[in-house]
């Protein structure tokens, strides 16, 4: 429930409804968009970032938490384990339980191989289940992969490798038919066509949907597949290293096990690295829209084992997230709320921003508004905040719409008794999306031999920012396409002795460089607990 000052800082939004409602606010020019990314976004903010000293990145730089965690020492450096001894043996080893791991086990399974997929936590525990705005693909008659093609590479401020967003934009309109096949059920037009709306920086009304809980809907039914498909499935055993051959080449992982706290070998001809990003982090403080077990595994063991990154210093902060009430802070609210036409409004009750810039310039522009203009909503916890005007949908499509398309938003915000039919939210920016990652090529492939990375784990699709509704299609195309190449000859050319040698190199240039021994990673799960002070 809102207090009663901020009822009365409601009433500022509702009076200027009727003169902003049907009138559209113009958008940046790009010497505008540049000069409040420069000066307001976070990633341009140098000093949370720190330049890698040891591995085949060094010299790039990397978010301060991230830098920690990737020059620092194996967690398993001083344990002594039986590599030969083998606990779960498989064709292909896919690790990772979100959308992009369900994927590749699909593919791989339906291509002759036999995965094994392990995860962190259980199934499904994943960024995929919780994305809510939808899935972007250029199937419709008005639109073309061609300018869907031209979004991403603009959105990403054409720094995205164009390979793999043609890879992306070609393989679109399959994924929908795929899923459509498999059961997942998108929002439809009444006569049938798929439904479909704006996201941020599109030309075109591309992004699908169902509902406001898109990425729980594909989950649901992914889940379900790859259960239905015999495919063996092991929880709460996170990969702490990965195993390397005698010839340089992925070969299993040693997993251990969050639940006996045991060391479990998992040997396999090829390794899919598909284990998400790395949000619990929190990078510059912030509050995150990601799932518990973000912690950034996959880009600290692959790159121990020698893969490269690309643009690890670009990170995305959504615009909208949860600033009251102060349970779900952090929370997102999702892109499509801007895309039925919810407007962020500073204290004044004033439109600052058009609300379907690219996510980096609208959560520069909502940063400036609060912390350079002084012009945000303060919370009686100090969060500071915009208003995102939810009652100007209903407006604009009637009444009705938020029920019907943002049915799970709804009834979040109903639990703390604020009604976004009538009543504004407040939102801040919140970390939500990691840009950058892994190199691969458009079928998944890293520098390392055998070694795949599909999902938020790789990097260069989408350059420096991503569009609304290109992850999860990120996840399904090159989660399938992953699974494809893997599942190719991969009884053949066996590996050889696997072994923890990577390492040996990896802790003595650690050593060189001066890091301390008791700097360990991966970072399994985040500490939220306080220490007790004396």
């Amino acid at each position: 429930m809102y207090t009663r000052e901020m009822k009365e800082l409601i009433k500022k939004v509702e009076a200027t409804r009727d003169q902003r409602a049907g009138v559209e606010f113009p958008r940046m020019n790009p010497e505008e968009k540049q000069e409040v990314l420069d000066n307001y976004h976070p990633d341009y903010n140098k000093s949370g970032f720190v330049d890698l000293k040891i591995g085949p990145s060094k010299g790039q730089a990397v978010p301060d938490e991230l830098g920690e965690l990737l020059e620092a020492y194996s967690s398993i450096k001083d344990i002594d384990l039986d590599l030969n001894a083998a606990d779960y043996e498989a064709d292909i080893l896919i690790i990772g339980g979100g959308g992009a791991g369900a994927a590749a086990a699909l593919e791989a399974k339906k291509h002759g191989a036999e995965p094994l997929l392990v995860t962190k936590l259980r199934f499904g525990d994943a960024n995929t289940m919780m994305a809510q705005g939808g899935i972007q693909a250029a199937d419709k008659p008005e639109d073309s992969p061609v300018e869907h093609f031209i979004d991403a590479m603009g959105g990403g401020h054409y720094k995205n490798i164009p390979e793999l967003v043609k890879a992306l934009v070609m393989d679109g309109p399959e994924i929908i038919s795929w899923m459509e096949d498999m059961g997942i059920m998108l929002n439809k037009e009444e006569d049938g066509s798929m439904e479909t709306f704006h996201g941020g920086g599109t030309s075109r009304m591309r992004a699908h949907s169902a509902r406001d809980y898109s990425g729980a809907e594909i989950m649901r039914v992914l889940r379900d597949e790859v259960y239905n498909n015999d495919i063996e499935v092991v929880e709460f055993a996170p990969a702490v290293e990965l195993l390397i051959d005698d010839q340089g080449r992925a070969a299993g992982a040693v997993l251990y096990n969050l639940e006996t706290e045991e060391y479990y070998i998992a040997r396999a001809n090829k390794v899919i690295m598909a284990t998400g990003g790395s949000g619990r982090l929190h990078y510059q403080g912030f509050p995150t829209t990601n799932h518990y077990g973000a912690t950034g595994d996959g880009l600290i063991l692959s790159y121990r084992a020698g893969a490269e990154l690309i643009y690890p210093d670009t990170i995305q902060y959504h615009p909208t997230g949860v600033a009251y009430p102060p349970q779900i802070q952090g929370s997102l609210v999702t892109e499509k709320v801007r895309g039925l036409g919810g407007t962020p409004l500073n204290i004044n009750g004033e439109q600052f921003v058009n609300p379907l810039e690219t996510r980096d310039v609208e959560a520069a522009a909502i940063i400036r508004e609060c912390k350079g203009r002084d012009l945000g909503i303060e919370t009686p916890t100090g969060m500071i905040g915009v208003w995102l005007d939810t009652p100007l949908i209903e407006r604009i499509h009637g009444e009705g719409t938020i029920e019907k398309q943002l049915p799970a938003m709804h009834r979040r915000y109903l639990k703390y008794n604020i009604d976004m039919r009538k009543e504004p939210l407040l939102v801040y920016p919140t970390l939500h999306y990691q840009n950058g990652g892994i190199l691969i090529d458009e079928n998944g492939r890293t520098k390392v031999e055998n070694l795949y990375v599909a999902g938020e784990t790789a990097g260069g699709i989408h350059g420096h920012n991503r569009l609304m509704g290109n992850s999860l299609l990120d996840i399904l195309v090159f989660g399938r396409r992953a699974g494809q190449d893997a599942a190719k000859n991969c009884n053949e050319n066996k590996p050889g002795q696997p072994g923890l040698k990577h390492l040996d190199k990896y802790h003595q240039e650690l050593k060189e460089a001066g890091i301390p021994e008791d700097r360990r990673a991966p970072k399994l799960l985040p500490k939220y607990r306080h220490q007790k002070t004396s």
